[in-house]
């Protein structure tokens, strides 16, 4: 198989870490992720401008959307999901509301609260960036055959509950180690 960039990335700088440990495995693993999720948040920017959705948009529409119930949520259920204010989730929904993507209506259970619902027109634009960004996706992980693609999943699942564990683990003031920039 001919060298990739994080190939490159190791042996440029395999040597420059004298008395630091160097895996050139764990090193090459390390960077392919960062490389691949840098392609494919470009690729989602890509998606989102031809479709004609900001990223906060479409962040909001895409919570709305993978919810236990879809298309549907508080204001301050939403801004405890995108880590915002809720003065901040309110102006975002004011601009989606004015797009036609999402409206607000009187609570079914409290009438004295506000529920957003996502419109057709949010549900249209929505899948139009989810179908673009994921033609992308099914593109570079497609070049993996099935077996090698359950392999992958299952060893990225291991690398998670290992993150997952030490961050259930860690103290509010205390973050996880970090190891050092690439």
């Amino acid at each position: 198989m001919p060298d990739d960039w994080a190939d490159r990335h190791v042996a440029r700088w395999r040597d420059h870490w004298l008395g630091i440990e160097f895996d050139d495995d764990i090193e090459a693993v390390v960077v392919r992720m960062g490389r691949l999720m840098k392609h494919f948040r470009a690729m989602t920017a890509v998606a989102l401008a031809e479709v004609g959705l900001q990223d906060h948009e479409y962040e909001t529409l895409h919570l709305l959307m993978i919810r236990d119930t879809p298309g549907h949520a508080t204001p301050s259920a939403l801004a405890a999901d995108l880590g915002i204010s809720n003065a901040g989730m309110s102006g975002r929904l004011e601009s989606m509301e004015q797009a036609g993507w999402v409206r607000r209506r009187a609570s079914l259970e409290d009438r004295r609260r506000v529920d957003i619902e996502v419109t057709e027109a949010g549900v249209a634009i929505w899948r139009a960036a989810i179908e673009l960004r994921g033609s992308e996706e099914q593109r570079v992980v497609g070049v993996l055959t099935p077996a090698e693609r359950a392999e992958l999943a299952a060893l990225l699942k291991k690398l998670t509950l290992s993150v997952e564990d030490v961050s259930s683990r860690a103290s509010p003031r205390t973050p996880p180690r970090r190891s050092r920039s690439r």
